[in-house]
């Protein structure tokens, strides 16, 4: 179990890390929070002040340079955050920094982690899953989305949604490839060295604080085209937005990692899928119909019909894994989600501006 001591959080200016940084300021008020984060994704600068008002340190650094990691004498649980999160990193620029990021940065933490005895809780992705498989799924084609058939053509799919047993052989990005590597080597430094690790394989996260892009969270990036009034596209798969993922807000995230925190002498190591599932699941046209009644806004959507590099046109999150070992679920709905997010950027409209109008 976390004793409340020290817990560094790299990543942590981030969506997901200072969310998870302030979470466990708040339920470990006497334990030392620090942050760890390059600052390189735009809007990750203006956490700072929110993380040190809630009592968390920040320390500017890079998990890339392992001196940035160093510098901290005690620590009992790392969170792995970081992470260049994209799944078109490396198509069109250099690979390097995904590759350093993702996987030479994991290396490090392990090495940190390995120093102190530290535990380690990692967030991974569902990116982990290939590319082929994943497009191959049998589909049934809805009014407004696509739907998983009773009968799928693999294993560790139903129409609950997907499962950590799902293939894995086969390309899935750079983007997944890293992550999924630096599973792998969590587990050897498991076996090697004793530490007691968690993996996460995580879907969509979602919420208020997110800058959204149009590669990454896109919920935030959907309502805040409409909130700012800019063209939008439904990209691939004929153009339709039928093209579904499930989303996970930000708390039900924050109180699975503080479940596994408390509950370390249960962590076995193996990596386990956490989203939002088929509750919390969303169409990009369902979206669109949802930002539409919010915030009373209609603007133009282009269809463009191609499909870009690693996209695929669903994934849902079966939780079953995960929620029995735990005993967690998420509980807020893509209706919260959507609510909340745009109440969040209505209220920083002005700050936020030059961050989601950037063209």
């Amino acid at each position: 179990m976390y004793n409340g001591k020290t817990v560094l959080v790299t990543g942590g200016a981030g969506f997901v890390g200072s969310h998870l940084a302030l979470a466990f300021k708040r339920r470990f008020p006497a334990a030392r929070v620090i942050v760890l984060d390059n600052l390189k994704r735009r809007g990750s600068e203006l956490n700072i002040k929110r993380l040190i008002r809630g009592g968390v340190e920040f320390l500017h650094g890079d998990v890339r340079n392992k001196e940035d990691l160093t510098g901290i004498s005690v620590l009992d649980l790392l969170i792995e955050c970081s992470a260049e999160p994209s799944v078109l990193a490396g198509y069109s620029t250099s690979a390097d920094y995904v590759i350093g990021s993702n996987l030479m940065g994991a290396v490090h933490c392990l090495e940190v982690a390995k120093a102190h005895q530290a535990a380690f809780i990692f967030l991974s992705t569902s990116r982990v899953y290939p590319v082929k498989y994943l497009n191959d799924l049998s589909l049934v084609e809805k009014d407004t989305r696509f739907e998983l058939a009773e009968l799928q053509p693999v294993a560790g799919v139903s129409p609950a949604g997907i499962d950590h047993t799902f293939p894995l052989e086969g390309a899935r990005s750079l983007y997944g490839a890293t992550k999924l590597s630096a599973e792998l080597l969590i587990q050897e430094y498991r076996d090697m060295y004793g530490l007691q690790t968690v993996i996460n394989r995580c879907g969509v996260i979602a919420g208020p604080g997110q800058m959204g892009r149009v590669d990454q969270g896109i919920l935030a990036f959907w309502l805040a085209a409409h909130i700012y009034e800019k063209p939008l596209s439904y990209i691939g798969f004929g153009g339709m937005g039928k093209q579904v993922r499930d989303m996970l807000h930000i708390e039900d995230l924050s109180e699975l990692i503080l479940t596994q925190a408390l509950s370390l002498e249960k962590a076995d190591g193996k990596a386990r899928n956490a989203g939002g599932g088929r509750e919390g699941s969303v169409s990009l046209f369902e979206l669109t119909q949802m930002c539409e009644a919010f915030t009373g806004k209609r603007i133009p959507v282009t269809a463009v019909p191609e499909t870009r590099p690693a996209d695929i046109p669903l994934y849902i999150t079966d939780n079953k894994a995960i929620s029995d070992f735990y005993g967690w679920r998420p509980t807020r709905g893509i209706t919260r989600l959507v609510e909340e997010t745009a109440q969040w950027i209505y209220d920083n409209k002005e700050m936020l501006s030059p961050i989601f109008c950037a063209e």
